[in-house]
């Protein structure tokens, strides 16, 4: 007999209903616009009187809405009100406030110049803007639908979005298609990544705790005749499988297991939820747990690149996994993740029988740009299942997935305007590869804040079978296929954020397509105007400078492996057919449109260091080197309590550095030697770092902007030189 719904079942039905028909009236069809002009304010506010036309449109609606909602209630602001002296000193007070704080704001760093090459941010655009504005003022909390009526829709259509550009299902669960995916919006990437790592943790152990539960239960043990089909393509009982294969379930298998007891044993899942509470790792943790599982299994583990972002380890040590247990894998010198010391981790989480929670790729580091090789991941996961391994590959692509865009053809008819001026440049051949791949992640971290650029905060997570984020949801979930959930804030770590976060994201994917016509366009733009960034500093040198300036990312002819006359011949191509030339120029070069996606890194990060020459012999020394470096840093950099004006600083760049820990001692003392460093020493190396993400840059009114940033990195250069050979000469 069918059970009857429940108040809380039948309230979630009916808004789920009403989000189906709102769904319906927001997800419109043909929108998007071709032209880049009009999706920036500008770094000059060209587009002024456009933003306030948005603003006041946004402020009038509010207010109306207001006014006219209830227009029987009684006012309490009276005009009369308005005369006192006392109204009169707030106003004045408010206004002198908040001069002060705009007087303030003048020193804040100018993300939108053309100057600035630093972090991975600019500007905004004009729809997030508009759309940030506008909902702000309803300010609606997306930790629950009744609190957030319209926004909870937006962010479930922003979900769906980033999972059909990533190359997830979003069309409903089909034997060819998959499961349906599942999106939504997070604070940043730190979250959405502790979000990822929760889910594999509790995927990993669910058949544990069922296996336990099914066992102990009278209720359930009938069940110990559901069949899994193991890593390595076998097929057991639940109740036959040691703890090693119930550890190794694939992400679907275990995610299958509640409906397949539901279909096949007539379980109901509302019984199944209230015992598995008393057997989840959710409840009861590690402790609890690990009397259901066989002696002899170790901890478990995760595995990412070195040179993964610091929120990993955070995530490993608040998720009770342990710092220690996220295996750092060296990278090649690439600073792509070393796919032979990843087969060896593995190899030893086998033979020592440390289940694997996931695998991280990350696609676009932050200080490198690098894209590890998820295509080899990939295949080493399906090596590894044969054997019994299995885990969850998650792509960390919090800088890097928009760039999915370039790769996505427009689904509408579009304008030809988009391809002129500066020219839209694809990602080389192997970074696409590894894109190609990317579907095949279990979950992606994906930041609209970075590359959808997108006001903060605005992170995402993207899970490939939307049933994982039931895994870390603290209330059961009511399933309604073929339907919308009725609300996104419980499946996840925040409480309250801001619905104006997910508007923002909303109202510019509308704008501005995620293909090759929208973000496609502008990162496009943004990896030409990088390669000709890269290529006028590393030839900025000129034989009698006091200074070298070593790139990272090597030139093509060195990866190769070519000999010096190669790359000397490519370096002086470089120098002479990119460097001076006007996009035009380049465009209309064979020779330079096959190289220059091979230029710098694999998407739109350079990484660099100087080393400075005393009476024409280079320095040896680390520290000194480090010293020039820092220094050229806090010349090209605001700190807090700085008194210069922002006006003062004529380009801007961060730093970092290269260490043995985090990237192994050979990466480290290749490096220095490239420098012409000592390597008998542990000491870092420091780095600089320009980040381009203005898609204008090479392009202005009057042309070409790159020799001013060279003119302002090349003075200050000289200028820090200068002071420190001086200083060590009065040494």
């Amino acid at each position: 007999m069918k059970q009857p719904l429940s108040s809380q079942q039948i309230f979630a039905r009916n808004l789920t209903q009403q989000h189906e028909e709102l769904l319906s009236k927001l997800k419109r069809k043909g929108t998007g616009s071709d032209d880049l002009a009009g999706w920036f304010l500008g770094p000059k506010a060209e587009n002024t009187e456009l933003l306030k036309e948005l603003i006041r449109q946004a402020l009038d609606n509010h207010c109306n809405d207001r006014k006219n909602l209830y227009p029987n209630d009684p006012v309490y602001v009276t005009e009369e009100m308005k005369q006192t002296p006392e109204y009169q000193e707030t106003v004045r007070i408010l206004k002198d406030k908040l001069d002060i704080l705009l007087q303030q704001l003048k020193g804040s760093v100018p993300f939108w110049s053309y100057r600035w090459q630093s972090h991975m941010n600019w500007d905004t655009t004009l729809p997030s803007m508009a759309g940030y504005f506008g909902t702000m003022l309803y300010n609606p909390n997306n930790v629950a639908a009744e609190a957030s009526p319209v926004t909870t829709v937006l962010e479930m259509i922003v979900g769906d979005e980033l999972c059909k550009m990533l190359g997830y299902n979003i069309s409903g669960e089909s034997k060819t298609q998959g499961p349906k995916a599942w999106g939504h919006i997070t604070c940043d990437g730190s979250i959405a990544n502790n979000e990822a790592m929760w889910a594999a943790r509790n995927l990993k152990y669910y058949p544990i705790s069922l296996a336990a539960a099914i066992k102990n239960e009278p209720l359930l043990q009938k069940a110990g005749a559901l069949k899994i089909r193991l890593a390595d393509g076998s097929v057991t009982t639940i109740a036959q499988a040691d703890s090693w294969d119930l550890l190794n379930l694939s992400v679907d298998e275990v995610l299958s297991l509640p409906d397949r007891l539901n279909s096949e044993f007539h379980i109901n899942l509302d019984l199944l939820n209230d015992v598995m509470n008393d057997y989840s790792i959710q409840n009861i943790g590690f402790d609890g747990l690990n009397k259901y599982i066989d002696s002899g299994i170790k901890s478990p583990v995760l595995m990412a690149a070195s040179t993964c972002h610091y929120s990993w380890p955070k995530s490993a040590a608040v998720l009770g996994i342990g710092a220690n247990n996220l295996i750092k894998i060296y990278v090649d010198e690439n600073a792509r993740l070393h796919i032979g010391r990843l087969k060896e981790e593995l190899q030893n989480a086998l033979d020592n029988r440390m289940p694997v929670l996931m695998v991280v790729a990350v696609i676009g580091t932050t200080e490198e740009s690098a894209v590890d090789p998820l295509k080899d991941i990939v295949e080493v996961r399906e090596e590894f299942r044969k054997k019994g391994l299995n885990f969850v590959i998650h792509s960390d692509a919090a800088w890097g997935g928009y760039f999915t865009a370039i790769l996505r053809q427009p689904e509408r008819q579009i304008s030809n305007r988009f391809v002129l001026y500066t020219p839209t440049l694809t990602m080389n051949a192997y970074v696409t590869e590894q894109y190609a791949h990317i579907h095949q992640s279990d979950s992606i971290t994906i930041d609209p804040h970075k590359a959808g650029y997108i006001p903060y905060p605005a992170g995402g997570l993207c899970y490939k079978n939307g049933a994982m984020r039931n895994l870390v949801a603290f209330a059961a979930p009511v399933v309604y296929h073929g339907g919308v959930d009725p609300t996104v804030g419980i499946y996840g770590l925040e409480g309250s954020k801001p619905g104006a976060a997910a508007a923002a994201a909303y109202m510019s994917h509308q704008v501005i397509p995620l293909d090759q016509s929208g973000y496609g366009q502008i990162l496009g733009k943004c990896l030409f105007n990088s390669k000709r960034l890269y290529s006028a500093f590393i030839t900025m040198a000129e034989p009698d400078d006091p200074f070298i300036i070593v790139p990272f990312q090597r030139l093509p002819a060195e990866k190769n492996g070519e000999g010096p006359d190669k790359i000397k011949q490519q370096y002086e191509f470089i120098k002479e057919e990119i460097v001076p030339k006007t996009n035009e120029q380049i465009m209309a070069n064979p020779q330079a449109v096959a190289l220059l996606p091979e230029l710098g890194s694999d998407q739109i990060i350079i990484t660099y260091t100087f080393n400075f020459k005393e009476n024409g012999v280079l320095n040896k020394s680390v520290d000194k080197l480090n010293e020039l470096n820092l220094n050229i840093f806090q010349a090209l950099s605001l700190s807090p309590g700085d008194h210069d004006h922002p006006s003062k600083t004529p380009m801007y760049l961060t730093q970092s550095q290269f260490d043995n820990e985090s990237y192994g001692k050979s990466f480290v003392d290749d490096y220095k030697k490239r420098l012409g460093l000592s390597i008998d020493n542990d000491e870092p190396v420091n780095i600089l770092i320009s980040t381009t993400m203005n898609p204008w840059l090479t392009d202005t009114s009057e042309g070409n902007f790159i020799p001013e940033l060279v003119k302002a990195l090349r003075q200050t250069v000289l200028e820090q030189v200068e002071k420190l050979v001086g200083a060590l000469e009065e040494a």
